[in-house]
């Protein structure tokens, strides 16, 4: 029981049900308190997305240049290609569907009606924009990439450290309590009902576009190394089902690797790939955030077209590979242009956070899964 009350998905389904509780019974008073605490812990999230940007960006980006050998560059590149794949995919696939899908669940306007007000707010201002943070990380991380040696290396990986431990141990626990407050404001505001039919809608949808999209990987892996992609793909599925249990890339590497040779793959190359692409690979979390913030969109009426995610999703590759390895850290790393490209409001990136860790589970097993196909791809690249 001590170990399932730790699970992140079991916690926000846990804050979900309190919150629609909430909503529909308790005083207003109480109702205040929790909008108290929704301003202050949104307002801090606000305050270190920046940092957030800055300790990920940076340290990948020049740990991968000064790096950067054949094997890690083509790993690199087809990793990104993969995401860069899923996420315009995704948006294809979500602009025909998703209009009919979610017809008639519509959401104008979540949090804009004021029917009480917090007790008291604390601003909490950032010390930059986010763009402003993404420009600064590429320019230092590309800078200390072509240096050989600087001592502000350090410097900027131990601050890559603090902020990997403030999401792990700050930020991703009391997630589940700002999502009951959402929830109980989505509830108290009457809108509930149209939240909840596009979770369960989603979560059904792209269930099958990770299928979809793991069999498009497979296929080009096939394409390329003349392999049988079904079968190459049926090789892998322990993998798959090792990270739904786990929800963790990184705690599947053992089985993901065995797999991977039993594929072909040498023991050399699936030593250095997988537990590169275990971090990088992360095409199945980017299509879970795209998709996720197309349906959003069309929910509260708001206008996207392809030139607006057309930037969007090559930046979101980038977040993705500099997305810490914890349960929630992907869509944590994505928020700062969730709201400075898209647009997305507190409460939007709120029921972002939910959707994301809601299916959790099935998008790790998609990124784990298709590490086999980026290791096939690059044993044929490097000529192993």
């Amino acid at each position: 029981m001590k170990k399932i009350y730790k699970n992140l998905l079991f916690r926000v389904f846990c804050g979900i049900v309190l919150g629609i509780l909430v909503g529909k019974i308790a005083p207003e008073w109480f109702y205040r308190i929790l909008l108290t605490f929704k301003g202050i812990f949104g307002n801090f999230l606000g305050f270190a997305i920046p940092l957030i940007i800055m300790g990920l960006v940076m340290p990948s980006i020049s740990a991968l240049g000064k790096s950067a050998g054949k094997m890690l560059l083509v790993t690199v590149a087809i990793a990104y290609s993969f995401t860069l794949f899923s996420g315009f995919s995704t948006y294809f696939v979500s602009d025909v569907l998703f209009p009919s899908l979610l017809e008639g669940q519509k959401m104008d306007d979540v949090g804009e009606g004021i029917l009480a007000l917090p007790y008291f707010t604390v601003p909490m201002p950032p010390v930059m924009d986010v763009m402003t943070a993404l420009l600064l990380s590429f320019v230092i991380g590309i800078g200390l990439s072509i240096r050989e040696h600087s001592v502000f290396v350090e410097v900027i990986k131990e601050f890559g450290e603090v902020v990997s431990w403030l999401i792990a141990k700050a930020i991703i626990p009391v997630l589940p309590y700002y999502i009951m407050s959402i929830f109980a404001q989505i509830t108290f505001e009457g809108k509930v009902v149209a939240v909840m039919g596009v979770f369960f809608k989603l979560i059904g949808i792209l269930f099958v576009m990770h299928v979809v999209l793991l069999l498009l990987q497979f296929a080009i892996a096939g394409s390329i190394t003349k392999k049988n992609p079904i079968k190459a793909l049926m090789t892998m599925l322990p993998a798959y089902a090792t990270a739904l249990g786990t929800q963790s890339s990184a705690a599947t590497i053992p089985i993901t690797m065995r797999q991977a040779i039993q594929l072909g793959v040498s023991e050399r190359v699936a030593g250095f790939v997988i537990p590169l692409c275990a971090t990088i690979h992360l095409s199945g979390s980017t299509m879970k955030i795209t998709a996720c913030a197309i349906a959003l969109m069309l929910m509260e009426g708001m206008p996207f077209d392809i030139e607006l995610f057309a930037g969007f999703i090559p930046m979101l590759g980038i977040i993705m590979i500099a997305a810490p390895g914890v349960p929630g850290g992907a869509i944590m790393a994505s928020l700062g242009i969730l709201s400075s490209m898209l647009g997305f409001s507190e409460i939007q990136q709120g029921l972002m956070i939910a959707l994301y860790v809601a299916m959790d589970s099935f998008g790790t097993a998609c990124n784990v899964t298709g590490d086999g196909a980026v290791a096939l791809i690059v044993q044929k690249v490097i000529k192993e």
